[in-house]
């Protein structure tokens, strides 16, 4: 079996089975291969190697393929790297939700001024927290927030027990303390976040969004933040990176990372377990994980 990668650590590849050869991105590409790691973001290469070389599957190590989907010839298998990234994401919408709550830019502001201003805050537990996408980053959320006593309100695409669907919007938004965002990008979900939508959330109430950035109306969004409707934590934006002059950097209530969420020192480790198990699925002809189907 041959992988070609970018050059990743090489604990990534530590795990694979004996007789799996790794070619580099960077080295002379082979005419054929098995399984292909396409570096994020980096459409014009990935292009190219789709165009050159003969792959049989796709395997990303993001969890969303929107930015791929494009690229894909008829007949690849594509697989994303869902798993990968539950608990970094999870830990940094905990973290957004909790920095929001409890005012911490606000905080950071008073303390650059020397300003001892206390005042009393809010609890996240308690809360109603609305997870719009229900996947394996979703549950991972879920089961950190119920640690702290908050109100889970799973939205999935499809209909399960104890899970809701998007029809059930309308009466869960005017419930929802915050709206945390964990889909993925596809022409169903692009702008689902729009003027109505935002207008339907609880006065008060936070949005965080840990999925993509055009899941959001970036206009309605400064028009909300900017009239104190409501307030945000962004780990992705629309567009992004986010240039220099852009009014969301200075928005009122909105905290601003990155897209950091993923961006983890436990990568290489998770990334190893999940790539010897699907390379080891390969060889020996089992169904193969996470393959993506009608966009996701």
């Amino acid at each position: 079996m041959r992988i070609l990668a970018p050059r990743l650590r090489e604990e990534v590849f530590a795990l694979l089975p004996k007789g799996v050869e790794v070619r580099f991105l960077d080295e002379p590409w082979p005419e054929g291969v098995d399984l292909f790691l396409p570096p994020f973001g980096e459409e014009d290469l990935v292009r190219r190697v789709l165009g050159e070389v003969e792959v049989r599957v796709v395997q990303t190590l993001s969890a969303g393929v929107d930015w791929i989907l494009p690229l894909l010839p008829p007949g690849v298998i594509l697989c994303d790297g869902s798993g990968i990234h539950d608990a970094p994401v999870a830990e940094w919408v905990v973290l957004a939700l909790l920095a929001l709550l409890k005012d911490l830019p606000g905080f950071l502001a008073a303390q650059q001024e020397a300003r001892w201003a206390p005042r009393r805050l809010p609890d996240l537990e308690g809360k109603a927290v609305l997870l719009l996408g229900y996947g394996a980053i979703g549950r991972a959320v879920a089961e950190r927030l119920r640690a702290f006593g908050a109100e889970i309100l799973p939205v999935a695409r499809h209909p399960r027990p104890g899970v809701y669907t998007r029809e059930d919007l309308p009466h869960l938004l005017p419930r929802a303390d915050a709206v945390v965002l964990l889909l993925p990008l596809t022409p169903e979900t692009r702008g689902l976040v729009d003027r109505a939508f935002l207008r339907a959330m609880r006065e008060g109430a936070l949005l965080v969004n840990a999925g993509r950035g055009a899941l959001v109306d970036t206009q309605a969004l400064l028009e909300a933040l900017q009239a104190g409707r409501i307030r945000a934590a962004l780990d992705v934006t629309d567009p992004e990176p986010l240039p220099e002059d852009h009014p969301l950097w200075r928005a009122p209530g909105l905290l601003l990372t990155p897209h950091v969420a993923g961006l983890s020192e436990g990568f290489p480790r998770r990334a190893a377990r999940f790539l010897a198990e699907q390379v080891g699925r390969y060889l020996r002809g089992e169904p193969l994980l996470n393959v993506v189907r009608e966009g996701y």
